[in-house]
């Protein structure tokens, strides 16, 4: 391994390349729906890192000319893209970035009223759900298609949406039943 290399759009873009020629669109597609529960990349950075990776001759872009459409573009990774995607992979992992305002929000809750407290945390268990049931959904659809290692990132965001649901629900509970006894 070699020292650590920061994740960046550009390691992901050419990760979805190495499985082949995709449209800007299609790579979209997958960081909406496959990548959205552990890597964030906008709109705005995708066709931008594109445009530099062609640039930078990891990627070749061919226009497919479309009849009554707008021509679409097909990005291929080339030699160069094979071998900056291949040192991201030889580089050791760097540590999980999490950011969370609710948990930040939470943490200071003591400055606000209970009140606020137990909406921020029905809301937080709310999209929580909603995250779980789209990954649960997603391992019903891709059951016998996606690869072993994939399979295992499916997992790992289960079990993650279903202990915070765990610890949330509880804790919820709990907070309300001290809440009540307070104001008794």
């Amino acid at each position: 391994m070699k020292e650590v290399a920061d994740l960046n759009s550009q390691d992901v873009i050419l990760g979805i390349l190495m499985m082949g020629s995709s449209t800007g669109y299609e790579i979209k597609n997958v960081f909406e729906d496959v990548y959205s529960h552990f890597y964030n990349a906008s709109f705005g950075t995708i066709y931008p890192t594109l445009a530099r990776m062609e640039k930078q001759g990891l990627i070749t872009k061919e226009a497919i000319i479309q009849e009554g459409k707008p021509n679409k573009n097909v990005f291929t990774i080339t030699e160069a893209g094979k071998q900056a995607f291949l040192a991201y992979m030889d580089s050791d992992i760097q540590e999980n970035e999490w950011k969370s305002d609710f948990m930040v929000r939470l943490f200071l809750g003591e400055f606000v009223e209970p009140e606020r407290i137990e909406v921020w945390m029905e809301m937080s268990i709310a999209r929580m759900e909603t995250k779980l049931a789209a990954l649960l959904a997603d391992q019903c659809k891709y059951q016998g298609q996606i690869t072993p290692t994939q399979t295992i990132c499916l997992k790992l965001g289960i079990e993650k949406f279903e202990g915070q649901l765990r610890v949330l629900r509880a804790e919820l509970a709990a907070f309300r039943r001290l809440s009540a006894a307070k104001e008794l």
